[in-house]
């Protein structure tokens, strides 16, 4: 009964069309921020005093949506991963899952920074930006760059075992929520059914509950869309835009690439039509492109991946919630276009050496980055200081880094699904549910 009810509140988001509502918002939007931008010449454009009462109502939909998913994230998380792992009969489900996940998350990764290498040295966007016209600093002695305070690995490693939970809760440390996670579901399994039922009931409600307030948070979501992408035009205008149209360029083109390889993975390794595929994941899609947080948009994920793809709920729910938090390819393609870029506007020469550090760093870096908005400016900071990059470059970005956030979360929550369609085929859990599509 509860399943059914879960099917009955997704279907009708499914039947109110929520992919058009909230392409319909997006595209009022673009056109009401350009047409209010003050430089616009617009008549009915507002004052440069304006923008910012005009934006703080515009984005309160979107701050109310985003409140709505983050408060309830931690608990979805955490019970989705438990259910997941204790809905499979096999013990060995999770031995068999994670061999297989981990080394396909981090050979994604990789591909997609060397897809982002390749587009940001074929097209060298920082070569189409005159620099006397930037602020940019000189570039220091490598001698003088200041070291980067690094977290021993050991250190690093441990803190993956959250010491305090509820600290880990608080802080929205969602890696930490995971391994706990996880934990707790091995340790419901091992012991015998009739000992963990009350406590699955519990999870499972836990969840329902959740998914409920996801589903009240939907019905806003056109509106919070329309406010966001007001809002961030009003702010940015589109001078910025067209500034670093190049450095934009190149990003979409790198994600687009990336898609598309996305869609040979379904067909050649998920034996799946990637026709439908895309098809079905549009909404997820669009919800992340406004929201840019992958974990907004996670439990839309989770019930595309079960009821439109028909992958089996034990795979669904322990790879769409561990994706939302570690699975972070756009990002990772991003982080590297953007430090290729700023490298190019300082005219800095990367060696093979180098290359090799900024593949590794930036692979490391996108997994286990948070899933919420404007956390990918600062982890590049991070990676540009540690390449003797003035770290102050990633300013320039911070213009167009929002609607680029927004470009690269969609395409994460697209690896997520991607993943989800290969380890359905891989660990043989799918149901024997019928597909019209193929």
């Amino acid at each position: 009964m509860a399943r059914m009810l879960r099917l009955n509140a997704v279907s009708g988001l499914i039947r109110s069309r929520l992919w058009a509502q909230i392409l319909v918002a997006m595209m009022l939007a673009l056109t009401l921020g350009i047409l209010l931008s003050p430089g616009s010449g617009s008549p009915v454009a507002v004052a440069p005093g304006q923008i910012d009462s005009l934006g703080e109502w515009a984005r309160l939909p979107g701050q109310i949506f985003l409140n709505m998913i983050q408060m309830v994230v931690v608990a979805l998380i955490g019970s989705s991963i438990i259910l997941g792992i204790t809905s499979s009969s096999d013990p060995e489900f999770l031995k068999r899952a994670a061999t297989r996940i981990v080394p396909y998350f981090v050979a994604t990764s990789a591909l997609a920074v060397l897809i982002g290498i390749a587009v940001a040295t074929i097209i060298e966007p920082g070569q189409y930006i005159d620099s006397s016209t930037l602020d940019l600093a000189p570039v220091p002695d490598q001698t003088l760059v200041a070291p980067i305070d690094r977290v021993p690995a050991t250190e690093q490693i441990a803190e993956l075992i959250p010491s305090n939970l509820l600290s880990a809760a608080v802080t929205k440390n969602l890696l930490q929520i995971v391994v706990a996670a996880i934990f707790a579901g091995i340790a419901l399994i091992s012991l015998p059914r009739e000992k963990t039922e009350p406590a699955l009931r519990l999870i499972q409600l836990v969840q329902d509950v959740s998914l409920k307030i996801v589903g009240w948070a939907m019905r806003l979501a056109p509106l919070a869309v329309f406010g966001l992408i007001l809002d961030f035009v009003l702010r940015v205008g589109m001078s910025a835009l067209v500034g670093l149209s190049a450095y934009i360029a190149t990003v979409i083109t790198g994600l687009v690439i990336l898609l598309a390889l996305y869609l040979v993975i379904v067909s050649v390794l998920g034996r799946r039509n990637p026709f439908h595929f895309a098809s079905r994941i549009a909404d997820a899609q669009l919800l992340a492109f406004s929201t840019s947080s992958s974990a907004a948009t996670m439990p839309l994920s989770l019930r595309i991946a079960e009821d439109r793809l028909h992958v089996s709920p034990p795979v669904a729910r322990f790879i769409i919630p561990l994706g939302a938090t570690v699975n972070m390819d756009g990002t990772a393609l991003y982080q590297v276009v953007a430090a290729l870029f700023i490298a190019q506007l300082y005219a800095v020469d990367l060696s093979s050496v180098e290359l090799a550090v900024l593949i590794f760093t930036v692979v490391g870096a996108s997994i286990g980055s948070p899933s919420t908005p404007g956390v990918g400016i600062v982890i590049l900071a991070t990676i540009l200081q540690g390449l003797g990059i003035p770290a102050d470059g990633a300013a320039i970005l911070l213009g167009v880094d929002r609607i680029l956030d927004m470009c690269r979360t969609s395409v994460n929550v697209s690896g997520d699904l991607t993943a989800c369609i290969v380890m359905d085929k891989w660990l043989g859990e799918r149901h024997a549910l019928p597909e019209a599509v193929h």
